[in-house]
């Protein structure tokens, strides 16, 4: 299992475009991603979860990933965080 701490860039937060690519990128992977922030949790499979978590612009989140391939899912989930889930706009 891998655990990262990641920052929400986006300025609207975790809305629905990042977690529809977060639901996106969950069906080529085999590793399980739940993303806990403020007590919450939401697997990744769950666009309506991920953004139930209402986390905002700057918010610090733990994300889990277990599963065969999980270094290559960090690496990927790290850089999603990082330029903001393709929306540089929004950044």
């Amino acid at each position: 299992m891998q655990e990262l701490n990641l920052k929400v860039l986006n300025k609207p937060g975790l809305h629905a475009r990042p977690a529809k690519e977060l639901v996106k990128f969950n069906k080529g992977i085999e590793s399980d991603v739940v993303i806990k922030f403020n007590g919450k949790s939401a697997n990744i499979k769950s666009m309506m979860a991920v953004m139930g978590l209402g986390a905002k612009q700057d918010a610090e989140v733990t994300v889990t990933i277990e599963g065969p391939d999980e270094a290559d899912v960090a690496k990927a989930v790290t850089e999603m965080f990082a330029n903001g889930f393709g929306f540089p706009d929004e950044l």
